[in-house]
């Protein structure tokens, strides 16, 4: 099966910064919607979004989402629920809304419940921000050989999850299929928790000699780029997240224990083995370098969407 690429006639986007942004312009760049309508608070950003034209036309309130047949929320997580209830009853019966909030299970649980019985929420997370942030940021390729997690909950139409995935694989993206309870178990590991770790050791610097960023090199910029993300943002996505966080953290903090013990006692043969072991589990569980995104015609991800989401919806059953 070959999922055809979708197009919308009206695309809304609620909330224009870097994500809200990048997703108007690779619609606009890509033919993915013949209009894109923004929503926002910030009237910087929705005037920055109409110069750069990442959107068509600015709306507010029910409005933006009148006629639209797809939606995406872009805005802090905590702000979905109040952003979705406030444009709800400009829905029209059919549409579909996605988001690209980086927690799932809390979205998963509330977001539906507030939308008209014949609209679809389907949660996605497109694994490409930035420690950067806001709509001057915002880039047409940013979703280009990302992965982008798509998240049905046991109950959502099998149909719904291909036409959301259809929508991120346009725009570049190489979509899997999650629950939102798998998401956040994994993301706690491969997203959430690098970004803890770094903003502590950025933290910890207070005590480094004062010269030694002066001396500092690849792999100093490399481990604390994500430290420079916002703080308000990444404040509140671990503290959704921390039931999922809570498990890497502690296994963290004992290796690190684990290696501090090799070092007092100068054990050079167990940390040697200690070192090789971690640099093994990287190389079987994260091999270099991405599975390369399909060049067009055939995506199994999309096209297995329906299928894949009947099986998800047995592995929720089970969580």
């Amino acid at each position: 099966m070959t999922a055809p690429a979708p197009h919308f006639t009206r695309l809304t986007v609620i909330g224009l910064g870097l994500l809200g942004g990048s997703v108007g312009l690779a619609a606009r760049a890509r033919g993915v919607a013949s209009r894109v309508v923004g929503c926002g608070r910030s009237r910087e950003s929705l005037a920055a979004a109409l110069r750069r034209g990442a959107v068509d036309e600015i709306r507010a309130g029910v409005d933006a989402v009148r006629e639209a047949e797809f939606v995406v929320l872009a805005t802090p997580v905590s702000a979905m629920p109040g952003a979705l209830g406030a444009v709800a009853a400009g829905f029209q019966p059919g549409a579909l809304v996605t988001d690209v909030g980086s927690v799932k299970s809390p979205l998963a649980d509330l977001l539906p419940g507030l939308l008209p019985p014949a609209v679809r929420f389907v949660g996605a997370h497109p694994m490409a921000g930035s420690h950067q942030r806001g709509i001057e940021h915002a880039r047409a390729d940013l979703f280009e050989g990302a992965v982008c997690i798509v998240t049905p909950s046991h109950d959502t139409d099998p149909q719904a999850v291909e036409r959301v995935a259809s929508f991120w694989h346009a725009l570049g993206a190489r979509v899997v299929l999650r629950t939102p309870a798998q998401h956040d178990a994994e993301v706690a590991w491969t997203s959430h928790l690098p970004h803890a770790l770094a903003f502590a050791f950025a933290r910890a610097l207070e005590e480094a000699p004062s010269g030694a960023c002066e001396v500092s090199g690849p792999g100093f910029r490399d481990f604390t780029r994500i430290a420079r993300s916002d703080a308000e943002l990444w404040s509140e996505i671990l503290a959704a997240n921390r039931k999922a966080i809570a498990g890497p953290l502690q296994e963290t903090a004992q290796r690190l224990a684990e290696l501090a013990r090799m070092l007092d006692a100068n054990d050079v043969e167990s940390l040697e083995r200690f070192l090789g072991i971690a640099r093994e589990t990287l190389t079987r569980i994260a091999p270099e370098g991405l599975r390369s995104r399909p060049s067009g015609g055939e995506n199994p991800e999309i096209a297995a969407a329906k299928s894949a989401a009947s099986e998800g919806e047995r592995k929720i059953t089970h969580d």
